[in-house]
């Protein structure tokens, strides 16, 4: 097998921090690898060192001569009013007969290829990005978090994509579940180290604990046989009878060594809310339409869900998940029907929005006491403050110096700090590692109370959910099944090609054109062209929304201001709801045109 890429000796700092210290790599063609690590163990810095746009201080990387280095943009690469298939075109050179073929691989076809690009959402986005790197022939795939914020069904198509793909990639994903359907090697990067083990990623960290394990146990034996040993020589050393003795065990003493523990990390732990079991209903849905002033997104809602239920809420982006929480906590008015909770109910909830609450005078850790029940103890505190990656000095920083992201995990360490006997959790994993997921996921599985939560995470999904809530072309009902049912129902439904496609058009507003004579062709000529201006002004509309859109996410993630942040998340809510009724209104054109 060709060595795509090499690194030796090499040595990378990032901040005041070695991420790599004279770390070691080999990735060879056709071997698929998943990338795991702590947040901020370098894992991104190592992917810029590989594609050339960061120097190492020390060492060398050397790329094959035939390497094709296929790499997922994070960024927007698409140009205002441009569909899928001109990009798809524009960026790899290709006909359109071959474009159409690569892009309907990964189900663009019709005004999914045709039309804007931008008007599509992020996972349909994504899918255009990956049939652009398969139109370059890469024999190299490098992928940072491809599954962040794709839905189910985007993920499985990833996953089937990534299988026939007979070449080599390079993923970086906390998604367990993801590497072990792609990837048959696993690379860590620890303590600025890399460890290829030859097999994939749950053999691999049952392996690493059971290494631990050993080298504990390996340590426990030398640390008693040198106090033995100590204790000789001491008792002996001054006897003259014995003092050669006392140097023979010293030169024995001398030779034992413990074993340096590779441990990246303190084991994370976290724990839930302490909470009394509670009997019956949490909350009762008759009736309820859900979405936003002239636009429902669900109705006719009618379910229940139990104390100690933890519910899954699943579907495909765009269908109103967040849209059902958010009404669920009173965030949003429902539009009809009615919603109650229990007697005694106390709701947490976590989303990417709740930081805009904290008060940024308190530092981290008196947020944490504040937030914390009166039976926490202060290594409680530091415990779940280190399991949400603020750690030795950043417990001390002020709230109002942190960015939108350490925001969020605050108020996660807070809330799992609370009284909540219900939890109603938006994406709890994002932000989050591997081993930090699967702390919260265990958390979750010993919680008293009541949990409703959406993620994209499968292994999470899988572990944590007790019963599954589908959002699904206006409808929201319980499904008839665990999470592991629904997942083989919706690879089934891709695998056969009979799952309708997201945001389908909702019944054709209007009839067909007469035929009988030239007044109603003329009529018809005149409605297509202005059918036609008006498609052109909502995708020039859907355009700027959509640029609207991604800038203020980018503000929220930085800010700081409470204020300016609520200010800012209406402004997003406001230009989601126009956006999706543009989006609305450009497929039921495009249907009829």
């Amino acid at each position: 097998m060709a060595v795509l890429i090499q690194v030796r000796d090499a040595q990378k700092r990032f901040a005041d921090q070695l991420v790599l210290d004279d770390a070691e790599l080999s990735l060879v063609d056709d071997v698929k690898v998943g990338f795991i690590g702590r947040n901020g163990a370098g894992k991104s810095t190592l992917l810029k060192v590989l594609l050339g746009e960061e120097e190492l201080e020390k060492g060398d990387v050397v790329h094959h001569p035939s390497l094709r280095i296929g790499y997922l943009r994070q960024h927007d690469p698409f140009q205002p009013g441009e569909s899928a298939l001109d990009f798809l075109m524009r960026d790899s050179n290709e006909p359109d007969w071959r474009c159409g073929e690569v892009a309907g691989q990964f189900e663009l076809k019709g005004a999914y290829l045709e039309g804007p690009v931008k008007s599509l959402s992020g996972g349909w986005q994504t899918r255009v990005k990956l049939a652009a790197l398969l139109l370059k022939d890469p024999n190299l795939l490098m992928l940072d978090e491809p599954t962040n914020f794709l839905d189910l069904r985007t993920q499985i198509l990833l996953e089937h994509f990534l299988r026939d793909f007979n070449k080599a990639a390079l993923i970086v994903s906390h998604d367990r579940s993801f590497l072990a359907a792609t990837c048959s090697q696993t690379l860590e990067l620890s303590r600025g180290k890399l460890t290829m083990y030859p097999g994939k990623i749950d053999p691999f960290l049952e392996y690493r604990e059971e290494r631990r394990e050993h080298d504990r146990r390996v340590n426990a034996t030398v640390i008693a046989k040198q106090k033995q040993l100590q204790k000789f020589i001491e008792k002996n050393r001054a006897n003259a009878s014995t003092a050669s003795q006392a140097r023979s065990k010293a030169k024995q003493l001398e030779k034992l060594q413990t074993t340096e523990l590779e441990v990246d990390e303190p084991t994370v732990h976290i724990r839930a809310p302490r909470v009394n079991p509670r009997q019956g209903t949490a909350v009762r849905c008759d009736g309820m339409s859900i979405g936003y002033p002239n636009h429902v997104v669900a109705d006719q809602i009618t379910l229940e869900i139990e104390h100690g239920e933890r519910a899954a809420i699943v579907g495909d982006n765009g269908q109103g998940k967040t849209t059902l929480l958010r009404t669920l906590v009173h965030s949003l008015d429902a539009l009809g029907g009615q919603m109650k909770w229990g007697y005694g109910v106390e709701i947490g909830t976590y989303a990417q929005h709740v930081y805009s609450s904290l008060d940024e005078r308190l530092t981290v850790l008196e947020q944490l006491e504040y937030s914390s029940d009166s039976d926490t103890t202060r290594q409680d505190l530091l415990a779940m403050a280190g399991a949400l990656l603020f750690r030795d000095e950043h417990i001390q920083k002020k709230i109002k110096v942190l960015s939108g992201g350490e925001r969020a995990r605050l108020c996660m360490a807070g809330l799992l700090l609370g009284t909540a006997n219900v939890l109603v959790l938006d994406e709890p994993g994002n932000h989050l590692d591997v081993e930090t997921v699967e702390a919260l996921a265990e958390a979750l599985e010993l919680y008293k109370g009541t949990v409703v939560f959406t993620s994209h995470d499968r292994h999470f999904m899988q572990r944590v959910a007790t019963s599954v809530i589908e959002v699904r072309d206006g409808s929201v009902k319980n499904y008839f099944g665990n999470y592991q049912t629904y997942l083989e129902s919706v690879e089934k439904e891709i695998d056969d090609g009979e799952r309708e496609r997201t945001g389908k058009v909702k019944g054709a507003s209007g009839g067909p054109v007469a035929k009988g004579g030239v007044g109603d062709y003329r009529k018809a000529q005149r409605d297509q062209r202005r059918a036609e201006k008006e498609l052109k002004n909502l995708e020039k509309k859907i355009a700027r929304l959509d640029d609207e859109k991604r800038g203020i996410n980018e503000k929220l993630l930085s800010e700081t201001d409470p204020e300016e942040a609520v200010r800012l998340h209406q402004q997003l809510t406001e230009i989601s709801e126009e956006l999706n009724l543009c989006e609305e209104k450009w497929m039921e054109l495009s249907g009829d045109m």
